[in-house]
Protein backbone atom coordinates (compact mmCIF):
# COMPACT_ATOMS: atom_id res chain seq x y z
CA UNK A 1 0.00 0.00 0.00
CA UNK A 2 2.76 2.36 0.68
CA UNK A 3 4.14 2.65 -2.42
CA UNK A 4 1.04 3.31 -4.48
CA UNK A 5 1.42 6.93 -3.09
CA UNK A 6 4.91 6.43 -5.44
CA UNK A 7 3.52 4.87 -8.36
CA UNK A 8 0.99 7.50 -8.52
CA UNK A 9 3.34 10.27 -8.38
CA UNK A 10 5.41 7.97 -10.93
CA UNK A 11 2.34 8.13 -13.37
CA UNK A 12 1.89 11.63 -12.99
CA UNK A 13 5.15 12.39 -14.06
CA UNK A 14 5.43 10.02 -16.96
CA UNK A 15 2.18 11.89 -18.13
CA UNK A 16 3.86 15.61 -17.68
CA UNK A 17 7.68 14.57 -19.05
CA UNK A 18 6.43 12.14 -22.64
CA UNK A 19 10.20 12.28 -23.43
CA UNK A 20 11.62 9.94 -21.13
CA UNK A 21 10.42 6.85 -19.55
CA UNK A 22 10.23 7.17 -15.70
CA UNK A 23 10.07 4.33 -13.42
CA UNK A 24 10.45 3.33 -9.18
CA UNK A 25 12.79 1.39 -7.48
CA UNK A 26 12.29 0.10 -3.85
CA UNK A 27 15.21 -1.16 -1.80
CA UNK A 28 15.49 -3.86 0.88
CA UNK A 29 15.19 -1.24 3.50
CA UNK A 30 11.98 0.51 2.39
CA UNK A 31 13.47 3.62 0.35
CA UNK A 32 12.45 4.15 -3.01
CA UNK A 33 14.61 5.82 -5.89
CA UNK A 34 13.71 7.01 -9.44
CA UNK A 35 14.67 5.86 -12.61
CA UNK A 36 14.55 7.87 -15.97
CA UNK A 37 14.87 5.99 -19.58
CA UNK A 38 15.33 8.03 -23.02
CA UNK A 39 13.49 5.66 -26.14
CA UNK A 40 16.35 2.92 -26.46
CA UNK A 41 18.58 3.47 -23.58
CA UNK A 42 19.07 1.87 -20.43
CA UNK A 43 17.56 3.42 -17.34
CA UNK A 44 19.13 5.96 -14.94
CA UNK A 45 19.08 6.41 -11.38
CA UNK A 46 17.98 9.96 -11.01
CA UNK A 47 18.55 11.41 -7.65
CA UNK A 48 18.90 9.88 -4.33
CA UNK A 49 16.99 6.82 -2.54
CA UNK A 50 14.45 8.36 -0.29
CA UNK A 51 11.72 8.04 2.09
CA UNK A 52 8.10 7.65 0.46
CA UNK A 53 6.94 11.44 1.28
CA UNK A 54 10.33 13.01 0.33
CA UNK A 55 10.24 10.82 -2.76
CA UNK A 56 7.01 11.77 -3.88
CA UNK A 57 8.26 15.48 -3.54
CA UNK A 58 11.08 14.89 -5.68
CA UNK A 59 9.04 13.05 -8.10
CA UNK A 60 6.59 16.23 -8.08
CA UNK A 61 9.44 18.69 -8.65
CA UNK A 62 11.28 16.82 -11.50
CA UNK A 63 9.97 17.41 -14.88
CA UNK A 64 8.02 19.95 -16.57
CA UNK A 65 5.64 21.42 -14.74
CA UNK A 66 2.22 21.53 -15.49
CA UNK A 67 0.74 25.77 -15.54
CA UNK A 68 -1.83 26.52 -13.05
CA UNK A 69 -5.19 27.30 -14.98
CA UNK A 70 -6.82 30.24 -13.87
CA UNK A 71 -10.55 31.10 -14.51
CA UNK A 72 -11.85 34.83 -16.26
CA UNK A 73 -12.78 35.70 -13.37
CA UNK A 74 -9.48 35.71 -11.40
CA UNK A 75 -7.31 36.95 -14.63
CA UNK A 76 -10.15 39.80 -14.76
CA UNK A 77 -9.39 40.28 -10.92
CA UNK A 78 -5.63 40.31 -11.48
CA UNK A 79 -6.35 42.55 -13.93
CA UNK A 80 -7.99 45.35 -11.97
CA UNK A 81 -4.88 44.68 -9.12
CA UNK A 82 -2.20 46.10 -11.51
CA UNK A 83 -4.03 48.82 -13.00
CA UNK A 84 -5.12 49.68 -9.64
CA UNK A 85 -1.43 49.77 -8.56
CA UNK A 86 -0.70 52.13 -11.46
CA UNK A 87 -3.45 54.89 -10.52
Amino acid sequence: MRSTKASNAVTRLNARDPGYRYSMGITGNGHFYLLRAAPGAAPEKIGEEYELDEFVEFVNKTGPQKKARISKHDAAFEKQLVNKGQS
